[in-house]
């Protein structure tokens, strides 16, 4: 752990000058408490940097949440092995793309019947929470066991023992984005009505006990549930191709399911704080947690240490180190296939923003997390599903 300020600590070897002076603004917000805390992952965000944990008091910054909110990993533990498995990769990749809708704006035509009891649990949620979801996304009900594109992915992967697990990244789609979004610009708003000064837009903030902080905590929990539901309505999915591929029904060994965009309420230096987690997972003491790499690179199954001064967080991830657009100039399809070699993968140009070589070195990620969790399994992938 470095020291970088009073109210800035990180935990990252690999970190560029522009990340360092954009969680450094962050920083100097007058409601962090007691500071801001930066995984190994850490880059330069949208307003507050990605792979940071922002402990707040009576404020929350939305756009410290992120637009995805809820975003997170899925992953189950089978029982087979990989001498069970067929030769035939590319039909379970084909069959998964087929049962979930992939890439931006690809929903559901219905509400299938896995998914039913996962809208109702829903609707009633958001009637509790008194407001109507359909004023974001008419369709939410059909995004529910979606993907969506960049980053997320479905993936079957072996680990250290040659076991097969099941893994999945996404988050609650284009209603949680369109929440988010209403939100950031009601806190850019009440800012400019209260002359209130910033150092960026986008760190607009709302105050706990008006109006404005309980509606966005009533919509982003709902929100975040929306997000862990649709996860596991496509790992329901992904557990049905895999059974009809091997020929057998899937036996869950275990299941873990965690957000790496969210906000909780949660005690941390003798205070009761917001702590809002923009690509970070939650490390209590003996919790159980997911930390993917790149496609293409190793996943890991790991349980939080607890460290205090990370308030109990860990990386969600390599981490980018290069924008999408700067990936796309900087590397080939020709990279990309080298990369993903003994991989079943769907061989397009679309996924050269997302080669390997465009995030941080998983290993140096994990060897600085060392302090804030123990790795339980390494996953390597065999099957990866992405959306355009």
């Amino acid at each position: 752990m470095e020291k970088i300020s009073d109210r800035l600590v990180s935990w990252a070897s690999l970190l560029d000058e522009q990340t360092i002076e954009q969680a450094r603004v962050s920083s100097t917000m007058p409601f962090i408490y007691p500071h801001l805390a930066l995984m190994p992952d850490a880059h330069l965000g949208l307003g507050a940097t990605v792979g940071s944990v922002i402990p707040t008091l009576g404020a929350i910054i939305p756009a410290a949440v992120g637009v995805d909110i809820g975003c997170g990993m899925i992953a189950v533990q089978t029982q087979f092995a990989a001498s069970e498995l067929p030769a035939d990769r590319r039909e379970v990749r084909e069959q998964i793309e087929r049962a979930i809708p992939l890439s931006a704006g690809k929903y559901n035509r219905k509400v299938v019947a896995t998914a039913e009891p996962r809208v109702a649990e829903l609707e009633a949620l958001a009637e509790a929470k008194g407001f109507d979801p359909a004023r974001y996304a008419g369709n939410w009900r059909e995004q529910l066991g979606t993907l969506g594109s960049g980053n997320h992915f479905i993936e079957v992967s072996l680990d250290e023992d040659d076991r097969v697990w099941l893994f999945l990244h996404s988050g609650s789609r284009g209603v949680g984005n369109k929440i988010a979004q209403h939100h950031i610009k009601v806190a850019q708003r009440l800012a400019k009505q209260w002359w209130i000064e910033l150092p960026n837009p986008d760190l607009a903030y709302l105050v706990e006990g008006t109006p404005e902080f309980t509606r966005y905590i009533a919509e982003l929990r709902w929100a975040q549930h929306f997000a862990l539901l649709n996860r596991e309505e496509m790992m329901d999915r992904v557990i049905r191709q895999v059974s009809e591929w091997v020929g057998r029904p899937v036996e869950e060994r275990q299941r873990i399911n965690c957000h790496h965009n969210f906000t909780e309420s949660e005690e941390h230096f003798g205070k009761r704080v917001w702590v809002s987690r923009k690509g970070a997972i939650q490390a209590d003491a003996g919790r159980p947690g997911l930390i993917p790499g790149s496609m293409g690179t190793a996943s890991y199954v790991v349980e939080g240490l607890g460290d205090t001064m990370s308030l109990n967080s860990s990386p969600h991830g390599a981490g980018r180190e290069y924008s999408r657009s700067k990936a796309r100039k900087t590397f080939t399809h020709e990279q990309l296939r080298e990369a993903m070699a003994g991989i079943e993968f769907r061989d397009t140009d679309a996924f050269i923003d997302e080669i390997p070589q465009a995030y941080k070195p998983i290993d140096r990620v994990m060897a600085d997390a060392a302090p804030l969790v123990t790795v339980r399994h390494t996953l390597r992938q065999i099957v990866n599903v992405k959306g355009d």
